[in-house]
């Protein structure tokens, strides 16, 4: 059966109103995870607070923490706070590095060697929540204790106080093969972006290079790969699609630089290169109603179910790539939640429960 998880977008409100009646709906539901992310506004771990607060056991996770946005000791200290709080066993660390004009224009931080430093953050990380001892690591792009410039040299190895109240997982998102292979090797969960219908298959040899370097005791731990898509249920297909294009626009044409751009390498990735540079190409000229216009309706449609309940049904197992264990729905319907919950099955596993 595949997961659900719900996707909150509260990053790019400039108000903040958490949706919890449907949030509890989609607990009723059986839905296995609600995922919060941060760019520049509402950052993604204090919303878990008040969620875990008011619901009493579907899984709380970040799609993502920026990198960049706190010290790795900083994000374990949040994510065991938040888990204690909510009663343990529900908070999952999705970590991502943004891309370098946030971490450089926002974070002030240099953008640096981002797989050296996801790895040094990766393994502090899992340190910290671990708590097997007082953490030292000596990495290419992160060291406890500090060492460097305008260190005093007074830094001690520490271990948290808090003691965690189940082991948190953490998980990745990534686009290239680097990461990806990173991912595999240290983290428990996937979050593919770029990721086509043909699902995991094409990161095959990535993924087996990866798990081959993990130490034996970790052969078998689980790993999950969540897939995502918006679902819109409306009588006016082509006025949804319509309306998803000017922020798909935003992430392909703006969100990124020329040399550095996620969002156009996702695009690409999922076979629409061409459609791909020519949005970047006009939204970069200031031609940004035309870099709407050239959004293709095929490549929202690989991510989007939108149109009646039986349009919807019809298109959900297409909508599922192989390899896939989850699927993280975007939606302000709650009653689309209750059709994904009957696509899924989740529904019958409450009852079962």
């Amino acid at each position: 059966m595949v997961k659900l998880g719900y996707r909150l977008d509260l990053y790019r409100s400039a108000d903040l109103e958490v949706p919890m009646e449907a949030i509890r709906r989609a607990e009723d539901l059986g839905f296995h995870s609600v995922w919060t992310a941060e760019a520049y506004g509402a950052d993604a771990i204090s919303p878990l607070a008040h969620v875990g607060a008011l619901t009493r056991r579907i899984k709380l996770g970040t799609a993502i923490a920026q990198l960049a946005a706190r010290p790795p000791a900083t994000l374990a200290m949040q994510a065991m706070t938040v888990d204690a709080l909510s009663g343990g066993g529900r908070v999952i660390i999705g970590i991502g590095v943004s891309g370098p004009q946030i971490v450089e224009g926002w974070y002030g931080q240099p953008w640096g060697k981002p797989n050296a430093r996801l790895r040094d953050y990766i393994e502090i990380t899992r340190k910290v929540l671990d708590r097997r001892a007082p953490v030292t690591h000596e990495g290419s792009e992160i060291s406890l204790p500090y060492t460097g410039p305008g260190a005093l040299g007074q830094g001690k190895a520490l271990k948290s106080i808090l003691h965690p109240a189940a082991r948190i997982p953490i998980w990745l998102a990534s686009l290239g093969p680097r990461n990806t292979e990173l991912c595999a090797e240290l983290c428990d969960g996937w979050l593919p972006m770029g990721m086509g219908p043909e699902g995991v298959s094409p990161f095959a040899d990535v993924l087996d290079r990866g798990r081959s370097r993990r130490p034996p005791d970790e052969a078998d731990r689980p790993f999950e790969v969540f897939g995502g898509c918006t679902v819109r249920i409306t009588d006016d297909v082509r006025g949804a699609l319509d309306a998803m294009k000017p922020l798909t626009a935003m992430y392909v044409g703006g969100m990124g630089s020329e040399s550095h751009h996620y969002h156009r390498e996702a695009m690409a990735r999922r076979g629409f290169p061409e459609e791909a540079a020519r949005i970047g190409e006009l939204w970069r000229a200031g031609r940004k109603d035309e870099a709407v216009g050239a959004v293709p309706d095929e490549y929202l449609e690989q991510s989007a179910l939108l149109g009646s309940p039986q349009r919807i049904r019809q298109r959900w197992d297409s909508m599922v790539p192989p390899g896939v264990t989850g699927m993280i729905v975007g939606t302000d319907q709650i009653e689309a939640l209750d059709l994904m919950a009957d696509l899924a099955g989740t529904r019958d596993q409450v009852g079962a429960e």
